[in-house]
């Protein structure tokens, strides 16, 4: 492979384990990075939405208590892109996982399907 595959994920998280190991089943190496330790800096985080076609709020782990505690939710419809990226970027609890990029192509969670389409050989 190329390029190094980042796989930023948490070792205690199900969605992440399972990531992983379709991974290593498929024989692609990758490099894991502790999200919650080394969350991704703002201008990686706005490549990544902008690789994957998704919108910044889908980069939140909506399902995460420092989601709820922080009621990300009703903030959202009035935070800037740039406020947005700053609060992912300083708290990566906040972000889904696993994110996992090779700098073109990025796949955020974990569904099989788009596993497959992502890094499928």
């Amino acid at each position: 492979m190329s390029a190094k595959i980042k796989f930023y994920g948490y070792k205690k998280c199900g969605t992440c384990i399972k990531a992983e190991k379709y991974l290593r089943n498929a024989n692609i190496e990758f490099e894991f990075i502790d999200i919650t330790q080394h969350p991704p800096a703002a201008e990686e985080l706005a490549e990544f939405s902008e690789n994957a076609d998704v919108s910044l709020n889908k980069l939140f782990n909506t399902s995460g208590l420092q989601y709820r505690e922080l009621n990300i939710k009703e903030k959202l419809p009035s935070l800037t892109n740039q406020e947005i990226l700053d609060l992912l970027a300083s708290n990566g609890r906040l972000i889904k996982r696993p994110l996992i990029t090779d700098g073109k192509r990025v796949s955020i969670g974990f569904r099989e399907e788009q596993f497959e389409k992502v890094w499928g050989k």
